[in-house]
Formats: structure tokens, sequence, C-alpha cells
């Protein structure tokens, strides 16, 4: 190449960066879903549920007949409410509670910023505000349910909680009394260091009849973007997410709600709303019978509940009727233990089996280095050696293919266009020179499942949200905001094209020395930690196969000297 040609290539190449660093200033990856998040002090006023937004109340025990199941009673008019939110917090959540309902109606995560660079400013996950509504709510409702008519309307002793420095649990009491007398408590009980909050319905009966009623949690959102993504491609699940006896784990996004309502009856079980890196989720008791739906109001707002058969409470007794909810990261081993299956929630698709053990090994290697950009770099390291004999196989294919490329071009010069026999002279040179043509193919096939599964692990894992590296790379989640890792990532990818032999055909060699480019421009928006670990990949690519090639040929040139 010429110096002019390398001079207007080296200008191009600096104008296309600079282009792209101006259009990151104007454009940047946006983490939020575009509106203000109201702070939780600041919830506005609600007014009481509407029963018409309920889950229908079930009998004491589950038919398959579907008619078996009664409607609640029609909805009264909502009565207007003033100053009825309490606030809770914890050293992980930080709660607004409507005592209209006693729903939680707010909910950030302090231990988790909504911007990397906006100290003191929680990503809230719940929230309450226009055409933004995300809220967990639950209830009794049935025969004598304090929620079947319009909302119960809740007491408690103070409007801020806080979770003192010496105490390991922190209980909120909401109480209220039924229209027959009957005293019920909703408890919320917070734990240091947890994302599971236990909800409990405490029933006094001190009347003369039984009470009867159903517990019910739902999940009701609006149809807006994921807060959590971080843009660009390969963007994760958001939409509601249960569990079933035939399939532990369903995804019913906003377009099947769309389509239609969806309800199944299983014990036990759980039903909530994934999007990237966070989860919310209702959990019944394991030995309870309960309904599970997806559906979407008159207004366009969808709901994830559950509902209990009816429970009762004799009279001149208390009983009571617990669940637990869920609000928090995505944490594989967290997750395993609040249910079972929840923890796929965490979705690596059909290759789980591999991300599995890839992400448990990746939190065994940051636990010693406590820095995640190096960790993936020792985990690619750690992958590397595994697949060494593999990628020998496939460098010693690359190598033989290089060493007949001069062979092979005097078979094109000496059959012209006849691509019959140069096609078997070319196979019997393979034969010769005992090379198998494939050889090259077959471990990098087999290596890619494990690479694939690798990529999911780094996109799914919540570890890498705001985890910073080196220097510029201060968030491994989002895209690297100067392209210096792509482009690093590309430049390794042209070596690598230029080390291995060039395919035979015309086009297809034109179609290697582009792939680079075409590769380079999709990785600038990328996860910088996913674009860390095809740069690591690469430049351990390029070593192994210089140092294989070295070898082969160095044994090659001391055979033909003898």
């Amino acid at each position: 190449m010429d110096l002019t040609r390398f001079s207007l290539y080296t200008a191009l190449a600096a104008v296309t960066y600079l282009m792209l660093l101006a259009w990151q200033e104007d454009y940047p990856p946006v983490v939020d879903g575009g509106s203000p998040t109201p702070q939780l002090e600041s919830i506005p006023d609600s007014n009481p549920q509407p029963a018409a937004d309920l889950p229908a109340s079930l009998p004491t025990a589950i038919s398959d007949e579907p008619d078996s199941v009664p409607t609640s009673p029609q909805a009264q008019e909502p009565v207007s409410s003033s100053s009825r939110i309490i606030t809770v917090s914890t050293d992980t959540l930080e709660l607004a509670i409507d005592l209209n309902g006693g729903d939680v109606v707010a909910l950030a995560l302090p231990q988790y910023l909504k911007q990397l660079d906006v100290p003191n400013d929680p990503f809230v996950l719940l929230e309450s505000g226009q055409n933004r509504n995300y809220v967990a709510q639950s209830g009794l409702i049935g025969r004598d349910g304090i929620d079947s008519t319009q909302r119960a309307q809740y007491n408690t002793a103070q409007s801020n909680y806080s979770l003192a420095d010496n105490e390991e649990t922190l209980s909120i009491d909401l109480t209220t009394t039924s229209a027959t007398g009957v005293s019920i408590t909703k408890r919320y009980q917070l734990h240091r260091g947890s994302y599971l909050i236990d909800v409990s319905f405490i029933v006094n009966n001190q009347t003369t009849n039984e009470f009867q009623g159903n517990a019910f949690g739902q999940i009701k959102r609006d149809n807006y973007n994921d807060p959590s993504s971080v843009g660009g491609f390969g963007r994760s699940y958001l939409g509601f997410v249960t569990t079933s006896d035939d399939d532990p784990y369903i995804r019913i996004d906003f377009d099947d709600v769309d389509d239609a309502s969806q309800s199944f009856d299983m014990e036990g079980g759980w039903i909530g709303f994934s999007q990237h890196y966070f989860l919310s989720a209702w959990i019944p008791p394991a030995d309870s019978v309960n309904r599970y739906t997806t559906r979407k109001n008159s207004i366009n707002q969808y709901f994830g509940e559950f509902t209990s058969t009816a429970f009762s409470v004799p009279a001149g007794e208390t009983g009571s009727w617990s669940m637990g909810f869920y609000a928090g990261p995505k944490d594989q081993y967290v997750l395993a233990e609040v249910a079972p299956n929840l923890d796929l929630t965490i979705d690596y698709g059909f290759l789980w089996f591999l991300a599995a053990p890839i992400y448990w090994l990746l939190r065994q290697i940051d636990s010693f280095i406590g820095n995640y950009g190096l960790s993936i770099i020792m985990l690619t390291f750690v992958v590397k050696a595994l697949f060494y004999k593999l990628s020998e196989t496939q460098y010693k294919s690359m190598a033989g293919m290089r060493r007949l490329m001069p062979k092979m071009q005097q078979l094109k010069e000496s059959y012209g266009d006849d691509r019959m026999k140069l096609q078997q002279a070319t196979m019997e040179l393979y034969k010769k020179e005992k090379i198998n043509p494939f050889g090259g193919c077959l471990p990098m096939l087999v290596q890619m499942p494990v690479f694939i599964a690798l990529y999911w692990v780094l996109m799914e894992s919540v570890e890498l949200r705001h985890a910073p590296f080196v220097l510029w790379l201060e968030d491994l989640s989002v895209r690297d905001p100067f392209f210096i890792l792509p482009l690093l990532m590309g430049a390794t990818m042209f070596l690598q094209t230029r080390l291995s032999p060039a395919p035979a055909d015309p086009m297809q060699a034109k179609v290697m020395q582009f792939m680079p480019i075409m590769m380079t421009v999709l990785f600038l928006w990328f996860p910088a930690g996913l674009v860390l670990y095809w740069l690591t990949n690469g430049l351990l690519s390029i070593l192994q196969q210089w140092y294989i090639t070295r070898k082969i040929e160095a044994a090659y040139e001391a055979k033909a000297s003898k």
C-alpha cells in the first residue's frame, strides 16, 4: 500500500472515530425509560382500587370447571384519600405503602444506583406515576374479604418506619376492621440484607360467625420500556414470568396478554415481572393451591396475579395467611432459595446447563480478584486453557492449509476453469499431505456453545451493572463511551484474518476481509464487559495461533532438512 492511500485511510478512520464520539455525546445511552422517576416521599395520593381490577375469588377447593369460579361483587365508587402514604426503609429496600389497600406503590433499591455518577439516587423498581404505574397489590377478597367491594382502609401507628442499626427485622402492622366486626392486621416484615418481604394477613375473628376469604397478590404495570435496559443489541426479556407443573419457566409478554388472558391452577408456584437485572414476584405458600392469571383492564394496564383458595377462621379464633414478595436484583443463588424455579428468571436460554457453571466460576474468580473486568479476563484465560487441545487441532489444520497455498495456486493455474479436475487434484493433494480441509471447523463448532453461554452470562449478570474496570471504563454493563474496546477488538479480528489462510473462493475471501469491519460496527453498541471478553479471547487466540504455527513450521523445516 502506497503512502497516499495509507494517509487517506488513516484520515478516514480518524474522522469516523470523531463522528462516533460526537454521536455518543448527542445520543447517550438511555438508562432510564425516559420520564422522571418519582421519589418515595412524593408519591401522589391514590384512590382506592376498584374491585373490578382485583382477581376473581375462588371456592374452598378449585374445580376443573371454569364456571365454578365466582366473580367478585361489582365495584363501588372509589372513596377519595389524602395523606395515606407511609414510608419504610431498610439497608436494601425503600418502600412507599398506600394505606388504601396496603399496597406497595413505590420501591427503590438503595444498593443499586439509578445512575452511576449521581450518588444517593437509588434505582426505582416500583413506581406510581402518569403512564408509569408498576405496583404490587395484595389483599383479601371472597365472601368476607375486606377488599371485595372496595379497597380496605388501613391505619398504622406511624407514617415512617426504618430498620435500626441494632435490628435484623422490621415489622409494620396495618390494621382495619371489617363491616362484620372482624379485626384484620396486614403485616409487612422486612429483613436486613434481604429483598424478600413477608406479607401476612392476621384475622382476629371475635364475632359469632366464621370468616372466609381468599388471599391474592398481583403485579400491575403499564406497558413502558425497561428502565434498567442497557440498550443496544441483545436486549433482555421484559414481561410477566411464572412457573407451572408442566413448564418450570413460562414467559408471558405484553403481546401475549393482548391476545388473551391466561389462567392455570397449581400448588405453590409464583408469578412475577422480569426486566433486565431486576425482578418482582409474589410467592404464595408452597402447600397452598392457587390460580395464576395474566390479563389487562379497560385502560390497558397489565396484571400478573395469583388467588388462593378460600381459607376460613372459626368464630372466636385467630388465624393467618402468609406469602412472600420479592423485589430486587436477579441473583441466581438467592432466587433459588426463595422458590423453586425462580432462578430461571435469569434467562440463559437453551444453554443454561453451560451458563450456570460459567456464572459460578465467574463469581468464584471475582471473590478473589474483586474487579469484574479482571475477572472476565481471567475467566477467558480459563476457557481458552480448557479448549487448548481443540484449538491446537484447529490451528494445526490452518497451518497445514497455509503451507499448501503455493501448491494449490499452481493447481489453479494448471487447470484453469476446469473446476471438476481442479477439485479432484485438490482432494488428491489433501490426501497426499494428510491434511483434512475441515479439520479447523470441528473444534470451532465444539467451542461455540460455550462462547454463546458465556455471552448470556455476561449479558444477564447484575454484578456487571455499574461495575468499574480501569480508567474510562466505569460501567461494564453499558457500551464503551469512547469505543476503544470495540476498535481494539476489530483490530484483533483483522489480524486473525491475516494469520488465517485465505479461502480459495475469491468471494469468500472478500467476505472474510470485510468481516472485522462488520463485527466492529456491531460491537460498538455491546456492553463493555462483553466486548472485553471478545477482545481478550481474540488476543489469546492470536498468541495461541502464532505459537502453534511457529511450532509446526519449525518441526516441518527440521523434517525437510533431514
